[in-house]
């Protein structure tokens, strides 16, 4: 296996080991949300947080959370579960943690900021090789490119 190659693998298992961590822990709160609180508590603890219209944001943010963590998991839809999981991470930096520091057991930003950070680089990277979007987007790609060369050809 040439350098090259194995980089690239090196790459993808880093991706799927990333994809994998971070989904867990977005399924896992949003879990928490959804079925250990229930949607009432969720909107009473955004309500407190000062969250902005609680018993949409509420909801919407722990179903977001536990759908996108599953998807990050499967490696599916990956760049859009990542950007909108990201959004969810600066909403709770801003409204929530932004104003206790940076430290986690403080109540501060650093736990958010890095699920944040990971979801936005799996948004920007894409889920590597080892992930449902990788199993139709190869051959899709591959269709594309021979569409576009018989174009250029002709």
């Amino acid at each position: 296996m040439s350098s090259h190659a194995a980089r690239s693998t090196t790459s993808h298992l880093g991706l799927l080991i990333a994809r994998l961590v971070l989904g867990v822990i977005f399924l896992l709160h949003g879990y928490q949300k959804v079925v250990q609180w229930g949607f009432p508590a969720v909107t009473d603890a955004f309500a407190g947080m000062g969250a902005p219209m609680p018993g949409i944001t509420g909801p919407v943010v722990a179903v977001l959370e536990l759908v996108g963590g599953a998807l990050l998991i499967l490696g599916l839809l990956t760049r859009v579960a990542g950007v909108l999981l990201a959004i969810d991470m600066v909403g709770a930096v801003v409204l929530v943690h932004a104003q206790n520091g940076v430290f986690v057991d403080a109540g501060g930003w650093e736990l958010v900021g890095a699920l944040g950070a990971g979801a936005l680089a799996l948004a920007a990277a894409g889920p590597g090789r080892f992930a449902l979007d990788a199993l139709g987007g190869g051959s899709r790609r591959r269709r594309f490119a021979a569409r576009s060369s018989a174009t250029a050809e002709a």
